[in-house]
């Protein structure tokens, strides 16, 4: 059974601007000071860790955010079809997306164009969203994101995290430009922030922007000499 939601609709094209918009929220200069975070830490990181000079941070835009409780966001897409007026759209969400979706909430259009393809699911809920300015004329059909939030947990940036396996690595900073690897469980992934179930605490640090390059000098340091007659043939 289906039944409408009337959303709040910011009217936003898919540009360049957009876009480093969505990027600079995923960077902004968080900056901590926890006191006895390398303790407290021992038992989850190496003895040592990878070194990065302030030149090498410099080339990768090397960025450090804060452990911190914030709203999580997922973004809702749909497709949906404009009134002759130009001014509403109408859409369907599927579940479980769908039981995310509440009244009021921001949502953005993009021509189809400018998205990848919507794939339309039985069963959900039908969504009016009323646009605060009037629609492209030459646009029948858009792409619907409905921002939704979760709920506030303590998370960290996407970026930051590195997947090996079954494990989720993230980089904290230590004295002297050493970076460790701590391992952590996650829970909710949003768009932009993951929530952290265990391994770190509020007001840690971890890199998130040149995360993959310091696994690289980490891994570089501490990989095991390779024996000759041990090399095993890629297949």
């Amino acid at each position: 059974m289906t039944f409408p939601i009337r959303l709040l609709f910011l009217l936003l094209f898919a540009t360049s601007a957009f876009a480093q918009g969505v990027r600079e929220h995923t960077r902004p200069g968080e900056t901590s000071d926890p006191a006895g975070l390398r303790s407290r830490l021992g038992n989850n990181t190496k003895a040592a860790g990878a070194a990065v000079s302030d030149t090498q941070a410099s080339d990768v835009t090397l960025t450090l955010n804060a452990v911190s409780v914030r709203p999580i966001q997922t973004w809702v897409r749909t497709a949906g079809r404009i009134d002759k007026a130009r001014k509403v759209l109408t859409a369907s969400v599927p579940f479980p997306e769908a039981s995310f979706v509440k009244i009021g909430q921001r949502a953005r259009a993009f021509s189809p164009e400018s998205k990848s393809s919507i794939t339309s699911k039985e069963g959900g809920i039908n969504v009016e969203v009323t646009l605060s300015s009037t629609g492209h004329p030459d646009s029948l059909n858009y792409v619907i994101e409905i921002v939704t939030v979760r709920g506030e947990f303590l998370s960290i940036p996407n970026e930051a995290i590195i997947e090996e396996g079954n494990r989720r690595i993230v980089y904290v900073p230590r004295q002297g430009g050493q970076y460790v690897p701590v391992e952590i469980h996650t829970g909710i992934q949003g768009e932009l922030y993951t929530a952290v179930e265990s391994g770190l605490m509020e007001g840690d640090q971890v890199v998130s922007f040149g995360s993959f390059f310091v696994d690289s000098e980490y891994k570089l340091k501490f990989a095991a000499p390779s024996t000759p007659g041990n090399d095993q043939p890629h297949h």
